[in-house]
């Protein structure tokens, strides 16, 4: 089976639009998403509407439920909480209630997917650390985990109880115990690549390959700007 995964698509239609005219000539059995589909750009209508027509298996993200009530505002820096203030005002309720209906945990065969961290989800902790990977991996009881959050590719493998991590681009799943594998981000990269990021799943082969896509960069800033969202969220784009 070939897999798509994406990501922190944060209201960027721009780059989810690139990222899904990739993903449609790879021939995927199933693209999964790991949350916050809002937050930051100006599209959110049109980001969640083509996750809904992807077909998408979704989990949400600390932007999905901020805006939705489900998450307090006050944990963001003051351009995030801004841009899940307007997000909210624009959404009518039955976009609401998709994104508020959004598991924070889904398991697909062998897969699992959470935005932030298998540990409290709830609190969308961050995984920076290796002792933050090994509260992920005591709660995964699946091959692979797939999370975002952080908007930075990488890749935890566990094995006789050792942790290592990999920030390369092309992960080999074989004689791994379990993965935790961060796709990056389709909305706000930030690892100073600025393409939009996003990973393929092969089954058979197990391996995972980030994938990156160029975008038109200087249409998502104007966007913003014309939406009235804070300038950071345009200039976090350039770089």
């Amino acid at each position: 089976m070939i897999y798509a995964i994406i990501g922190d698509i944060h209201s960027n239609y721009e780059a989810f639009t690139a990222v899904a005219d990739e993903i449609r000539k790879e021939r995927v059995d199933e693209i999964f998403c790991v949350g916050d589909i809002v937050g930051y750009a100006a599209e959110p209508i049109l980001c969640i509407e083509l996750v809904q027509q992807l077909r998408c298996k979704t989990v949400a993200g600390n932007h999905d439920c901020a805006v939705v009530g489900k998450f307090p505002v006050s944990y963001f820096n003051k351009s995030a909480k801004e841009a899940a203030i307007w997000t909210s005002n624009q959404l009518s309720q039955s976009y609401k209630d998709y994104l508020k209906n959004l598991p924070l945990i889904e398991k697909w065969n062998d897969i699992t997917l959470v935005h932030a961290s298998l540990n409290r989800p709830e609190f969308f902790d961050y995984i920076t650390t290796l002792a933050d990977a090994q509260l992920s991996f005591d709660k995964l009881n699946t091959s692979v985990c797939f999370y975002g959050h952080t908007h930075v590719p990488s890749a935890l493998f566990l094995n006789e109880s050792s942790v290592r991590l990999d920030k390369g681009h092309v992960f080999d799943l074989n004689n791994v115990e379990k993965a935790l594998i961060n796709v990056g981000s389709v909305g706000q990269p930030r690892d100073w690549d600025l393409r939009a990021s996003y990973a393929i799943y092969n089954t058979e082969q197990k391996t995972v390959h980030i994938k990156r896509v160029k975008y038109n960069i200087i249409s998502a800033m104007e966007k913003i700007y014309k939406a009235g969202l804070p300038g950071e969220n345009a200039l976090r784009l350039g770089g």
